[in-house]
This record gives structure tokens, sequence and C-alpha cells, in this order.
């Protein structure tokens, strides 16, 4: 196993240029495969995860060409994939596993789709419920609620609605949302029980209205996608930068003196992650904001301490973890049960790692209690559980003046290849 020591920095501060944002590449490259015309996709991010689904789609007969280090040309199959055949590895990416198995559910083809061991661990049974109810024939070749999927051509019918969960993950929704109008006609979906991390299903519809598909809404609780629903490319759209990437580099601004300053996101950002911002400011930094960028600084004496529910920002309330070993008292980040369903069982995971640092952790089924050490624990090594999220959270101990070991800092391959190389331009000794 490969690891990676980060020496102690005394401070943080300069510019970083943010990879593009996962979530919005992947529906992105699935909306231009599935669109009427072509579209030129800019700033696309380069990982792990979203090869797995430009590998997917080229499998599926969708042309795509690489036209720069970030941009590609997308000839869209108006809503009908060319091969009826596939077998397709997904990683351990659910950024392209939901969306595509609902779409291929709806796509008359034989295909299978499977993961790394994890991703057959991270349950998927709620979509398949739900498109099982339209008529859709989806097998489980493993444990039932888990993929690998084999899906076969089925009739389908949205003559009622469709009912989903909105509590385990918002993935579930933004799966159905996107495939339904392959349809051609009417359909509802109902949401049973608290829909989490709502902002993630922001970012879907607003991204299918920009391929032509306005979804009418009812608050959380039902979604109606109107008939003759087409996808049409907008010709050219830019992929913003990463808000969950710009919270390692926010928080080390608030930790670290700063500022730090990271482009690519702004005021006016589709990302909800870009409310970690809000929970920065709660603990005392200073936040600044542009049309593009974003610039974090530390206050005056320590951060504050904060008991913070965290069902927004899912995957950014992780670096709220590691900032909160630097706060002036206990912390308290709450309904992030999202968090055992991820890459890793992230509580868990989050717990462990963190009393290594010396720190006092509650561990509850949808919330941490975080009590920061006198003085952190130096030379500590941290598990990653193949976690790209774990890996880059805390590469901020080190801007508390100890040194810290990184195990398997290559996970973070999955959203930010270079990000420990990026880490290092804005820490200084």
């Amino acid at each position: 196993m490969q690891t990676l020591e980060l020496k102690p920095a005394a401070s943080a501060s300069g510019e970083i240029v943010l990879p593009g944002s996962k979530s919005i590449s992947n529906r992105t490259l699935l909306l231009a495969a599935l669109a009427k015309g072509d579209t030129g996709i800019h700033d696309l991010l380069a990982s792990d995860d979203v090869e797995r689904m430009l590998d997917a789609l080229k499998l599926l007969g969708v042309e795509l060409t690489q036209t720069g280090e970030h941009d590609w040309h997308v000839i869209g199959t108006a809503g009908c994939f060319p091969n009826k055949q596939a077998d397709l590895f997904m990683g351990n990416a659910g950024t392209a596993i939901r969306p595509l198995t609902a779409a291929l559910a709806l796509s008359s083809g034989n295909y299978k789709l499977s993961g790394v061991p994890r991703m057959h661990e991270r349950p998927i049974g709620d979509l398949v419920d739900a498109l099982r109810q339209a008529g859709a024939n989806i097998e489980y070749l493993g444990h039932a609620g888990f993929p690998p999927l084999k899906i076969a051509p089925a009739d389908i019918d949205v003559g009622k609605p469709v009912r989903i969960r909105g509590d385990v993950s918002s993935q579930f929704l933004t799966a159905l949302l996107m495939a339904l109008p392959l349809t051609g006609k009417i359909a509802s979906i109902e949401v049973v029980g608290e829909l989490i991390s709502k902002p993630y299903i922001e970012i879907t519809l607003n991204l299918m209205q920009r391929f032509g598909v306005r979804v009418e809404r009812n608050g959380w609780q039902s979604f109606t996608i109107p008939p003759d629903s087409v996808y049409q490319s907008p010709g050219e759209i830019y992929v913003e930068g990463d808000a969950s990437s710009a919270s390692y580099f926010l928080a080390a601004g608030a930790i670290g003196k700063g500022p730090v300053r990271v482009h690519g996101i702004g005021r006016d950002s589709i990302q909800g992650d870009v409310r970690f911002c809000e929970a920065l400011a709660i603990m005392g930094a200073r936040i600044t904001f542009g049309d593009n960028w974003i610039e974090a600084s530390a206050p005056a004496g320590k951060l504050k301490a904060i008991d913070l529910d965290c069902n927004h920002i899912p995957d950014a309330a992780m670096t709220l973890a590691t900032a909160a070993l630097f706060a002036d008292g206990p912390s308290r980040l709450r309904n992030i049960a999202s968090w055992r369903v991820k890459e890793t069982d992230r509580l868990s995971a989050m717990a462990t790692e963190l009393r290594k640092l010396g720190a006092a952790v509650e561990e509850g089924a949808d919330y941490l209690a975080i009590t920061p050490p006198e003085t952190l624990t130096p030379d500590a090594a941290i598990d990653t559980y193949d976690d790209h999220r774990m890996a880059m959270c805390f590469s901020l101990i080190a801007l508390g003046g100890v040194p810290i070991t990184i195990n398997d800092p290559g996970c973070v391959a999955k959203t930010f290849p270079d990000y420990f190389e990026q880490f290092a331009k804005i820490t200084h000794v």
C-alpha cells in the first residue's frame, strides 16, 4: 500500500482552479447522450468516476470525441442507445450506475451493470423497486437490493405514479427524473418519506431544463414529467467547478490564516455544497464571493464549535468533521445517515480516524459529536477506506502543525487525481 506523509504546515494561502463537478459532469454526459443534436461539453472532470460513465456510453454506441484536455463533443442519440446489448463495469461510481440503470431499463435492450466489491454493497433496491412499478425487467445477479444487475426489454407503463423512497439516496430520484422523459408520456413520481440531499435534486432539475425538459414540482413530495418531453442539446455547456472539492481549500483558508481563493464556482453556483461556506462563516471564517470565485480566511481567534443539520451538504459536511478539530469546543454534525451508504461507511470511518488524532467522538445512527483534543496526536496514520473524501479531509490536519500519514492517497483519483499537488501549492511551512 502506498502512503503519503504530509509535513506540518504553518499556514495556507493562495489560489486554486477547481476541477469540474463530478455530479454535473456525469449528469451532463448522460443528458447529452440522450439528447437530440450535438453537444460540446467544456471543463468536464477528468477522474475515475467520469471515465466509468464515458466508457459505458461508448459501449452503448454513443459517439464521443475528446476535443481538448477537458472538452468533449457528444453526438446525441435522441433517446435511443444504438447498442442494445452491453456489459458495463461501473467501478464505484454511484453518479453513473444509478441514472444509467434507470435509462437502460427504459431502453429495450439486454444489459448487465456491475462494479467493484464496494459497489455491490451499496443499495440500489429502492430504485429497482420504483422502476419495476413501471414494468421494468431488472434482475439481481447477486444479493437482492444490490448490484450487479441484469436488465432486459420490458413493456413500460407510466400511467400510475411511480413511488420512490427519498431517505436513502437522492441519486434514486435523480435517476428516475432523468430517465422518465424517454417514455414520451406524462409521468409522475411520488417521494415516500423525507427527501435527503435536496440540493442534488436541484442540480438534476437545473440540467434537465438546460436540455429542454422542465419538470413540474410540488414541493419535494411529487414531480411530473410533461408529455412529449424530448431532450434537446443546448449546443455548448460548461461544467462548474466542484463545490465539494472546494470545501477542502476553503477550510484550509479558514484554519491556516488564508486567504485561499477557489476559482470555478461563485455566488450563483447551482451546487448545494456551495453552502458549506455558510457553515464556515458560522464557525467564524471570513468568506467572500465573486461571480466565479470564493475566498476564505481565518477568524481572529479560533474557529467556533458548531451544531449543524448537514442534510443539505452531505459530502462537504465531511470537511466540517476535520475542521471541528480546530474549533473552540465540541461540535455536532446531524442528519448525516446517508454517509453510511457512500464509498464506505463514512460515519464509522470518520469516527475511527478522528480518534487517532486524539479527538473524543460520539458516533450515532445519523450524527457525529466531535470534541477536539488539547493538542493533535502527531504522526497518525490515517486509513482512507478507498474513499477519496477521507483522504482529502484528513490532509487538513497538517495545518495543525503535526505530521500526518495518508494511507492509499491514490484513492483521490475518483474525483481529484492531482489533489495533493494542488494542496501543496497553498500550504506553507
